[in-house]
């Protein structure tokens, strides 16, 4: 199937199918509840089957049909983006690192609903330093693992089924190993966090004596940083096509609130967009042609950072008060995009990657 004809098919299907939330739809737990709802209804419709390979229920065909349902689901409004699109990073993931039969079982439940996961990955004192962390996975007599450390900024912990957890085995970053954990394993604590906009997205995990089976590793001892750099393209090429269309569909919606927009606000607001998503569709591009990404991608997440936060900063100029005392949904929108710059890598830090590892500027 080509794109236009998943595309034109998608689109007829959902205007038959009704996914839209709710009017109770207002809380996280609300959200994650419809991302199950729109899971399941895709999934027994074949369509969130379509770009995966068959060896997780998968329809084949190429990858960038992901990118096409994602972006109809967010441009609806059918299901939050961020939290919908994480199937695109985990998924991957565990389609190349682990056993076959293990992703054979518990892909398909990622992808119809049943299940949430999450990415144990950032730590109090390793954010976008991550080859630093000190999660550390010990190995016993029986060749099961016992973990000890802490997460944080772990995105649906509370109500995730399993992890795929970064610990330490060995000192450097040939010393990261990854696991597949399931989150009720006895010592797992999970806290999650209130952030500013208002949404407990966000939690802390600890990790006090948790045994993990032999069987869970993702790849080899020591794979873990191999697969962490494996992970980021798709965190930065489907992933942001989501976030993109998303953003442009509230650009979209600002303009059809304020009758006499500033057009030098919205055009840069819209030109900034659209760089993203030309590049974000470049990205895809090279993906879809078997090529391997790397630190290029630290240019997308700089485009998208910026541009999501001058999306919000425009519509809290046109639209006076909006943000600070009457619409509720655009505070949320414009305090979150506060964390665009921070999520996902610093843009400290990637502009530090775009400068020493593309543009050979040295470390000063």
């Amino acid at each position: 199937m080509n794109v236009a004809e998943f595309r034109s098919g998608l689109q007829a299907w959902l205007a038959e199918n009704d996914l839209t939330p709710g009017p109770d739809c207002t809380t996280f737990d609300a959200e994650v509840a419809q991302l199950s709802r729109v899971r399941r209804a895709l999934y027994d419709a074949g369509w969130m089957r379509y770009g995966w390979p068959a060896e997780v229920t998968g329809l084949g065909g190429p990858a960038v049909l992901r990118a096409v349902l994602g972006e109809e689901v967010a441009t609806r409004h059918l299901a939050e983006p961020g939290i919908y699109s994480m199937i695109e990073v985990l998924a991957p993931t565990m389609i190349k690192y682990a056993p076959p039969a293990l992703a054979a079982e518990m892909v398909p439940r990622l992808f119809n609903g049943d299940e949430h996961w999450c990415q144990g990955f950032s730590e109090p004192g390793s954010g976008s330093d991550l080859a630093s962390l000190t999660t550390r996975a010990t190995q016993r007599e029986d060749g099961s693992w016992v973990v000890n450390g802490q997460k944080v900024w772990t995105s649906l912990a509370q109500f995730a089924a399993r992890c795929v957890l970064l610990t330490r085995t060995a000192p450097g970053h040939g010393g990261i190993t990854a696991f597949f954990v399931d989150m009720d394993t006895p010592g797992i604590t999970v806290r999650p966090l209130h952030t500013m906009h208002g949404v407990d997205e966000f939690c802390e995990v600890f990790f006090d004596d948790v045994v993990v089976p032999a069987d869970r590793m993702l790849g080899k001892p020591g794979d873990g940083w191999q697969l962490a750099m494996d992970l980021l393209p798709h965190e930065r090429s489907s992933c942001f096509w989501h976030r993109i269309a998303y953003l442009l569909a509230q650009l979209d919606s600002v303009l059809e609130r304020d009758p006499y927009p500033d057009d030098a606000a919205i055009g840069s607001s819209y030109l900034a967009l659209h760089t993203a998503r030309c590049r974000s569709h470049g990205t895809q591009r090279r993906l879809a042609e078997g090529h391997k990404l790397g630190p290029e991608t630290s240019v997308d997440k700089v485009l998208l950072a910026t541009a999501e936060q001058q999306l919000f900063d425009t519509a809290r100029e046109l639209l006076p008060a909006s943000v600070e005392l009457t619409d509720a949904r655009l505070r949320k929108e414009f305090l979150y995009s506060r964390a665009a710059t921070i999520y996902g890598g610093t843009a400290e830090i990637q502009r530090n990657i775009i400068a020493r590892r593309l543009l050979d500027l040295g470390k000063e």
